[in-house]
């Protein structure tokens, strides 16, 4: 059902990485000669058989080492001479099967074939980003027995499949952060490197920064660096323990650029050191008279896109929205009645809502102030799934954007006008439409993705925008073997998504956002089925069930009642 790492890993993996904080998690670095066994590899041991030597192959792929040379020890020696294994994994399920392949039976008895079978879960993709796949995985392995008796791999594949338990064991997840325009927001894009050595993390992480955004989320935020940045050295650490890193391209950039830098750096940097770092651009401060950083130092970049405290969210009861801090109504047709509001969604920073309301046969769009008259919008269809706010822009620009469905089968935004009227404008949704209905959609609060339930699965796109249109990119399944019937999704973090489920088994999960692995929450006083739920950073989550409200802060704990449950409702947080 649910992939959770294995308590074993978590140890090994603590213990080799004392200063990784436990929720990060398992790209591929390369360099070294091919070819090459350093001496401190051990042969296998003798008298493996070739299922064993196969199976041994596959599960020591996951160590990137010298040139994969832990792997490579269980070739023959010409092979161990010309392999040359791809950039990227693919990572399949820890239960594979080998057998042997009697469709090719050779009449030579020292040589064998093995099939191994088993199911793909995903791929990490030259730029060490995790791709989800759902998919049969099958590979033929043809081995030879040596002059010395042992069975060697005679033609290994290019391209290298590891168990998910294995990546999980050797491998790092990141997150690097990319500045969004748009929002003002820092975005994380999360990739994997090898978790060992450990000395050599924060180098590793640098490298991907200095790669860039990865190609699902390619034009969704900004490249501070560009192509014609890169380090003058290695990222060492000094004998007092600061982290040298210095930069040269960096060239004409603004004051204002440089800072946007540092603090990129400095954020992506956080999960693999404690240390300072020294920033330099061709030997000088990267920014003037800001030679040391630490993240404790930087400003809250992603303050505008954080709903404030103070509001602590709402819901659609019997055709009105009312309060989840007290339970009662809002103020204006949206809370009196005046409107029969089938779903609603307040921006980030509480002034403004949008509702669905019915009317005439047809679900309606309205926008406005909070508590106020809200003006009808010329956007109307059979449904319209519940709105979701674009974050506000800062340094003026566009202040709003409610996006929604219309029929399960048309992104539709609308933007507020020079003369204070909400318009409709276009998205180019092709990519995303075209894997089936879409029943809801929610934007992450940088504005930089989106997740949606489409045909009962849960999918992420990026927004890619330009001066004259918006487009849904990279579409990806979240979870697709696994994870079914889901009905509501939100975003907890900015990598993390929480989605309800019509299972019982199943209510409510937890999944990272490129969805390399879940976590159940505990479905203890939950009443299946679950049909709604919200949640928020330093919020608690917040579910409907066919009891009422419910709300639980982390994946273990107990669902308790919220202080103002009531049968049918529909809860929302600012987003």
């Amino acid at each position: 059902m649910k992939r959770l790492l294995p308590l074993l890993a978590v140890v090994l993996l603590l213990a080799g990485c004392a200063n990784i904080p436990l929720e990060s998690q398992p790209a591929v670095v390369s360099g070294d000669k091919p070819g090459q066994v350093p001496a401190d590899v051990a042969e296998p041991v003798a008298g493996l058989d070739p299922l064993t030597v196969t199976r041994q192959f596959i599960r020591n792929s996951a160590t990137p080492g010298t040139a994969n040379a832990n792997a490579r020890v269980y070739l023959d020696e010409e092979a161990r001479r010309n392999w040359k294994p791809s950039q990227g994994l693919t990572i399949i399920d820890d239960t594979f099967g080998t057998v042997y392949d009697t469709s090719s039976s050779s009449p030579n008895p020292d040589e064998q074939v093995v099939n191994v079978r088993g199911f793909k879960l995903g791929n990490l993709s030259p730029d060490s980003a995790f791709i989800p796949v759902k998919a049969e995985y099958s590979q033929q392995f043809k081995l030879r027995k040596q002059p010395n008796g042992q069975w060697r791999i005679v033609d290994p594949p290019q391209e290298l499949a590891v168990t998910d338990e294995d990546f999980a064991l050797n491998y790092f997840r990141v997150p690097i952060s990319f500045y969004s325009p748009d929002s003002g927001a820092f975005v994380p894009d999360l990739r994997y490197v090898a978790a060992k050595p450990q000395a050599g993390l924060p180098g590793r992480v640098m490298d991907l920064v200095l790669q860039g955004p990865s190609e699902g989320l390619k034009g969704a935020v900004k490249d501070l660096l560009g192509d014609q940045v890169t380090t003058e050295s290695n990222v060492r650490s000094t004998d007092d323990g600061t982290l040298d890193i210095n930069l040269t391209g960096v060239g004409g950039a603004s004051l204002a650029d440089r800072n946007l830098i540092a603090a990129q750096i400095v954020l992506s940097l956080q999960t693999v050191t404690l240390s300072r770092i020294r920033l330099l651009a061709d030997g000088t401060a990267l920014v003037p008279d800001h030679e040391y950083w630490r993240a404790s130092e930087l400003p809250n970049y992603n303050v505008d896109i954080a709903p404030n405290s103070e509001l602590r969210g709402l819901m659609t009861v019997n055709g009105r929205v009312r309060s989840l801090e007290d339970g009662q109504p809002v103020g204006g047709p949206a809370g009196n009645g005046g409107y029969k509001v089938v779903s609603a969604a307040q921006s980030v920073d509480g002034k403004r809502l949008a509702v669905v309301e019915e009317r005439d046969g047809r679900q309606w769009l309205r926008v406005g102030d909070l508590g106020h008259e809200l003006a009808s919008v010329d956007l109307f269809g059979g449904s319209l799934s519940r709105p979701t706010w674009r974050p506000v822009a800062r340094g003026g620009g566009v202040s709003g954007e409610v996006w929604t469905v219309v029929d399960h089968n048309t992104v539709a935004r609308v933007t507020l006008a020079a003369d204070g009227r909400w318009v409709k404008a276009g998205v180019d949704a092709t990519m995303l439409t075209s894997l089936g209905q879409i029943t809801e959609m929610r934007l992450s609060r940088d504005g930089s993705r989106l997740a949606a339930v489409v045909n009962g699965q849960l999918v992420v796109a990026s927004i890619v925008r330009t001066a004259d249109s918006v487009a849904l990119r990279a579409p990806r399944k979240l979870q697709e073997r696994d994870l079914k019937d889901v009905v509501d999704v939100d975003w907890a973090t900015q990598d993390h998504l929480i989605a309800a489920t019509s299972s019982t088994s199943l209510p409510v999960v937890k999944v990272p956002l490129d969805g390399q692995r879940m976590d159940a929450f505990n479905s203890s006083n939950l009443t299946p089925p679950v049909h709604g739920v919200t949640a928020a950073p330093s919020r608690q989550n917040l579910v409907a069930d066919a009891g009422g409200l419910w709300v639980a802060s982390e994946l273990g704990e107990v669902w308790r009642p919220q202080a103002h449950t009531v049968t049918d409702a529909d809860p929302f947080y600012p987003g």
